[in-house]
């Protein structure tokens, strides 16, 4: 072979075939950080600036604290807080219509993953027009989109750290992923303070969330050298921060991990997507109202299962960055049991039966969970038969 002919990509050594790798977030990490939006946003060119955050953010003095520092900056505030948890595509429209009223130049999405999606929501109808459901899929943006800072409030989505929004269609209940690069975050304030105001529930569905990206991510179809950096570094945070949390709610450093790792997790799932245990998570709750940490942490173990064999060496990698002593058990039922441990630990269910959703129809949940997009990813191919044995296994 000359040296001008090209390798083919089956030729290679493993870990060499070509890949991409998005970071465009600036993270600006350290207790009190919150304080330094306003100058972040002042760098960014803003003069007016949309704040989208929840009421239970507004509550607890966070989005105050937020809006005194833009005000500090000598910039212009409108607050918009109209959404619930998932947001869906009228609180979207709702946002949008508020900001076209008030003209910003940049958003701040302040508070859980609801608050941050919403903002990117309210950037693409801003600046592309139309409705959520024409921004379905990935590179979806028309136009360009406005600034946006990012300042988490809980630790699990990975907003902060993603391009993607999740909003509920209204219509139909599903959650849709609308993505593009230019959606993403410029700069995400990782303040760990903020985290402490999280009602104990809200720190388990979100804490168990981040684990499960972690997970899925690393045995993606499109995990790359460069993702498993970020997901195999944000799984061993988790997985000595999140016991930490469940056990002392004021450890600091604990929920610091907890929240460094949900980002890192956040970043992996940016470049290497996720994988069954989140199809069958999102029909759960389009039809059943099961909370998403919830039901991605019920099926997630039963998930790890499945793929034991195609998901060996990621499993391997993982389960090594268990606390404790190693056990004779394989890798994957040993991260399987230790998922269904600390899913307990946390106070989550560990079962459809204790959802009292013992009954459900299996069938037609296994077809929605068989039409997402996540399920393309899993490291083992999955059809709408396995997803049913993968429910009935949850029973």
């Amino acid at each position: 072979m000359s040296a001008q002919e090209p390798v083919a990509a089956e030729q290679l050594p493993p870990g060499s075939a070509p890949y991409e790798f998005r970071a465009p977030t600036r993270l600006v990490v350290g207790a009190g950080s919150l304080a330094r939006l306003g100058a972040l946003a002042a760098d960014l060119g803003a003069r007016r600036v949309l704040v989208v955050s929840d009421h239970g953010v507004e509550h607890a003095g966070h989005t105050a604290v937020g809006v005194r520092s833009l005000e500090a900056a000598g910039i212009t505030v409108e607050r918009f807080a109209d959404f619930a948890e998932n947001p869906g595509t009228g609180a979207v429209e709702a946002g949008t219509a508020v900001a076209r009223a008030f003209c910003p130049d940049l958003l701040v999405g302040l508070g859980g993953g609801s608050s941050m999606d919403c903002a990117k929501g309210i950037n693409f109808l801003l600046c592309c027009g139309g409705r959520m459901q024409d921004y379905r899929g990935r590179h979806t943006a028309t136009a360009p989109l406005l600034p946006t800072i990012a300042v988490p409030t809980t630790a699990g989505t990975g907003s902060e750290t993603q391009s993607f929004a999740l909003i509920t269609d209204d219509a139909t209940g599903m959650k849709m992923a609308c993505g593009d690069p230019r959606a993403a975050f410029r700069v995400a304030i990782l303040d760990v303070t903020l985290t402490l105001t999280q009602p104990a529930r809200v720190t388990a569905l979100t804490g168990i969330d981040a684990l499960s990206h972690a997970v899925e991510s690393h045995v993606s179809r499109a995990a790359t050298p460069a993702s498993r950096v970020f997901s195999r570094a944000a799984f061993a945070l988790l997985a000595h921060g999140l016991p930490r949390v469940f056990t002392d709610p004021a450890d600091v450093a604990a929920r610091s991990d907890v929240q460094l790792g949900a980002a890192w997790a956040g970043l992996a799932i940016e470049n290497a997507m996720l994988g069954a245990a989140h199809a069958l998570a999102n029909p759960l709750t389009a039809a059943h109202h099961v909370v998403h940490g919830q039901a991605v942490g019920l099926m997630l173990p039963h998930v790890v299962r499945f793929n034991a064999t195609a998901g060996a060496a990621g499993y391997g990698e993982l389960a090594a960055a268990i606390p404790g002593p190693a056990t004779d058990a394989p890798p994957a039922e040993r991260l399987a049991i230790w998922l269904e441990t600390i899913v307990g630990r946390s106070g989550l269910a560990r079962s459809l039966g204790a959802l009292g959703l013992a009954t459900a129809d299996i069938p037609s949940l296994a077809a929605a969970a068989a039409g997402q997009w996540t399920a393309g990813f899993n490291p083992r191919p999955v059809a709408a038969a396995d997803l049913s044995l993968l429910y009935e296994a949850a029973r």
